[in-house]
């Protein structure tokens, strides 16, 4: 049988075509373009290698892009143009989201979603308003779309440690790496928050953070109880009726004691314990009673990345205090 002929081809590599052809037998390319992510191009040559992008959060976005503006993470292509910076985004999410499947390079044609694409651009502008990124790469490219990333967004993406996660798995991962010890039943509800969250019920993920949270410092009072060292000193709190009392009474006797604290447990308490405790607690009362305030998928996100420090200074405290 004769094959049928080919068409015209457009330039791409003689070590790409080889690839094709070995994989997919005979290549057919009806338009000219070297560019991978030219969408016929795509369709016709890696069609089974196309991942359906998924949407994510602002807030996703923009902390795989400080992580690809911090080094933490590697593009395909120089990180001076708008769209090239875009791409590696899309990379990103689909090496990590599709870790099992065919391993991700420039040639599977990682695409963000229309949604991740709008959001992309919020996020570059965010960026710059924030000072983290300007416009222009050199004195021959001033204008976008070439960026450079400032001094100060330098120190400030090396030193930002946005937690990633995209689902119960990634989510409890990345808590188990800073808390190794995390109790079973305060991750049985962080799991059900986050997968209240990506199913789009966010009051209800709220709640169950909110129930996470509670039960995280309630695990700490007990740990203290049983200190025949410690015990006595925080009683008064032991004692207090309501969550909040409890809180209260034990943020006064502690602060009493930030001096004797070492340093790695007392670096940031006020906001890793107080701060994001209230927080959370606020967004959990605002969801669990019928308030009619709504908090969105962003917020949410927000405050399931708040829960990872908070946790790990609440064992800080329960090594110390133990």
């Amino acid at each position: 049988m004769v094959p049928p002929p080919r068409t015209a081809t457009s330039p791409l590599t003689a070590g790409r075509l080889n690839l094709l052809t070995k994989e997919h037998g005979t290549v057919e390319v009806k338009q000219e373009s070297n560019d991978c992510r030219h969408p016929i191009l795509r369709a016709r040559l890696w069609p089974s290698m196309t991942v359906k992008p998924t949407d994510h959060s602002f807030e996703e976005v923009r902390a795989v892009a400080l992580d690809l503006l911090a080094g933490r993470e590697q593009g395909p292509y120089q990180l001076t143009l708008y769209q090239n910076l875009m791409v590696a985004v899309g990379e990103v999410f689909t090496r990590r989201e599709h870790a099992t499947q065919r391993p991700v390079s420039a040639s599977t044609c990682a695409q963000l979603s229309p949604n991740d694409s709008e959001l992309f651009l919020e996020v570059f502008w965010s960026l710059f308003r924030e000072g983290i990124i300007t416009l222009g790469s050199n004195d021959a490219n001033r204008d976008f779309p070439h960026f450079r990333v400032t001094q100060f967004g330098r120190r400030i993406a090396e030193h930002e440690q946005a937690y990633f996660f995209h689902d119960v798995s990634s989510y409890e991962r990345a808590i188990r790496t800073e808390v190794p010890t995390i109790d079973d039943v305060t991750l049985l509800y962080l799991k059900e928050a986050m997968q209240a969250f990506k199913t789009g019920c966010v009051l209800a993920s709220s709640v169950m953070l909110g129930v996470a949270t509670e039960h995280t410092f309630l695990l700490l009072l007990e740990r203290i109880e049983k200190s025949q060292t410690h015990s006595a000193t925080f009683a008064a709190a032991a004692r207090e009726r309501t969550i909040l009392q409890k809180v209260n009474k034990f943020k006064t006797i502690l602060d009493g004691q930030i001096s004797a604290l070492p340093y790695e447990v007392k670096e940031d308490l006020d906001t890793h314990f107080a701060a994001i405790l209230s927080i959370i607690r606020t967004f959990r009362n605002q969801s669990g009673h019928p308030t009619g305030k709504i908090i969105d998928r962003e917020q949410a996100y927000v405050l399931m990345q708040l829960f990872v420090p908070y946790c790990k200074k609440m064992y800080q405290l329960m090594a110390h205090y133990a």
